[in-house]
C-alpha cells in the first residue's frame, strides 16, 4: 500500500471555497483505478487548513493520480485561494 498525505492551507476568507473543491476533488479521485481511500479532513481550529488521507494500491496509482483532469482542474481552481504551496508527503506501509 501507498499513503499521500496532503496539507492544503487556504486564505482564510476563501475556506468555503476551497472546501467545495476539494470535496469535489475526494468524490472523483475515489472512483479512480487502485484508490483504495481518499479522505478529506478540515481542521476544526483553524478551518482554513485541510488535510488528505490518502491509501493507494500502489506508487504507480498514486503517480497516475497526480496526471488526472479532475486533479489539474483542481489545483488550477483553488491556486488562487491557497495561502501556500501544498504540502504533499507520500509513506509506504511497512506491515
Amino acid at each position: 500500500m501507498h499513503h499521500v498525505l496532503a496539507r492544503i492551507t487556504a486564505k482564510p476568507e476563501a475556506a468555503e471555497a476551497t472546501r467545495g473543491i476539494l470535496s469535489e476533488l475526494a468524490v472523483k479521485s475515489r472512483t479512480e483505478s487502485g484508490c483504495v481511500a481518499y479522505e478529506l479532513y478540515q481542521q476544526e481550529a483553524a478551518p482554513h487548513v485541510f488535510q488528505t488521507v490518502e491509501c493507494w494500491k500502489s506508487r504507480a496509482d498514486a503517480d497516475a493520480h497526480m496526471t488526472t483532469p479532475h486533479l489539474a482542474a483542481a489545483v488550477a481552481a483553488a491556486g488562487p485561494l491557497l495561502a501556500a504551496p501544498p504540502e504533499i508527503l507520500a509513506w509506504t506501509k511497512l506491515e
